[in-house]
């Protein structure tokens, strides 16, 4: 094995899973014990005090139980949510029913797939919610294993990003891959004018001229000399790794602006990077930026603790001890976002915050082993802006 990845028909075949569950599996099967289970996936406390995450990764979760003998019920992927409802129960995220022994061994790949998918989602949901209308770019993809850069571009995205720098990234999306330059073609020329000069004859029209400018000088020096090489053309400038200046960054930004401004350079966009993460990206974005390349605080966003849990047997509630058992409805309010799980026989309820109508949104995923209609990309990100924008 030349990389240290599983391949998708090794997942596929259960050998990602933890070894007590062959071990179960193997103890049920020679004791000739079939049950039917059912199963809810729920979320612990969220990272960091978070109040919220956004569900991602549902998709790959509908291909690892595609052909299987069950039955799948999630929340539309891309939904934003909490751990509790309003009540403080805590809300099922998807459910899988069916001959347990069936799907035991998906139980460890499954959580692994929404678990690090929705960190990832949910870190570039509030950098966007904190940066509403810039332009956003995922620059991660160098801070994580590379075969993981597909999945790590796609939940940036659906988490409201505008771009990936990846190029199978870009190609998961169906977009093209967005980027400036690095410090090395600067470098590799000896020369910053010179390097720009090439980048804009040589690359197609419809590549924006975006200039590295603090390779060797003073980013304001830099600016300037790019506005002067590249006039008209030039789209905007990159300022990188701002936490090796030890100064105030955002006063150099308002810096750069103004100088930019007072040649004639009011067209010229500034983009940020490095370092940027959902606690500076508001006060950078109040200063003047008008975009970010994101990628540490992205690509390495914390987990999300969700656990899977057996809630039904052969009809009957079971539970262990810190759970809810039985089958649950899950209803919410789409103009508050308000969240009550319920019991199946209850009557719909009314929001307990705004009054307004509440609907089921744990919505079938897979049913006798065949995928239901799955949304786009694009879709799925949609859904999540709009949901954001009903967050304080």
């Amino acid at each position: 094995m030349r990389f240290h990845i599983a391949s998708p028909e090794e997942i596929k075949k259960g050998l990602t899973t933890d070894v007590y569950f062959t071990r179960t599996k193997e103890i049920l099967e020679r004791k000739g014990i079939r049950v039917r289970a059912l199963a809810e996936v729920t979320s612990g406390r969220l990272p960091r005090n978070w109040g919220w995450a956004v569900l991602c990764g549902v998709e790959e979760v509908a291909s690892l139980f595609e052909g299987l003998p069950v039955d799948v019920y999630s929340l539309p992927e891309g939904t934003i949510f909490s751990p509790q409802d309003a009540r403080g129960m805590r809300v099922p995220l998807l459910t899988i029913e069916g001959i347990y022994t069936d799907y035991c061994l998906y139980e460890t790949p499954m959580l692994g797939m929404l678990c690090h998918a929705s960190g990832v989602a949910t870190m570039a949901a509030r950098i966007r919610k904190q940066a509403w209308g810039k332009l956003l770019i995922a620059f991660g993809i160098r801070r994580a294993h590379p075969a993981l850069s597909p999945m790590l571009d796609r939940a940036t995205y659906i988490g409201g990003f505008d771009g990936v720098s990846s190029l199978l990234g870009a190609k998961t999306i169906g977009k093209e891959p967005m980027g400036t330059m690095p410090h090395a073609l600067i470098i590799c020329f000896g020369d910053q004018a010179k390097a720009w000069k090439a980048f804009d004859e040589i690359m197609p029209a419809g590549v924006p001229r975006v200039a590295l400018v603090d390779t060797y000088y003073d980013e304001k020096a830099e600016a300037v000399l790019a506005l002067q090489t590249l006039g008209e053309k030039l789209h905007g400038v990159r300022l990188d790794t701002p936490a090796s200046r030890k100064g105030d960054f955002t006063e150099l930004l308002r810096e750069v602006r103004w100088e930019l401004d007072l040649r004639g350079g009011k067209h010229v966009k500034i983009i940020l990077s490095g370092g940027i993460d959902d606690s500076n990206i508001k006060e950078l974005s109040e200063a003047g930026a008008d975009g970010f390349g994101v990628g540490t605080s992205i690509t390495n966003a914390p987990v999300l603790d969700l656990a899977m849990d057996l809630v039904e047997v052969e009809g009957r509630p079971a539970a262990k001890r810190g759970k809810l058992g039985g089958r649950k409805k899950v209803w919410r309010c789409q103009a508050c976002l308000t969240t009550l799980v319920r019991l199946p026989g209850e009557m719909e309820p009314s929001c307990p915050k705004c009054g307004g109508k509440m609907e089921e949104i744990l919505k079938p995923l897979v049913l006798g082993g065949k995928p239901c209609s799955l949304p786009s990309v694009d879709e799925i990100r949609e859904y999540v802006l709009s949901q954001l924008q009903k967050i304080p």
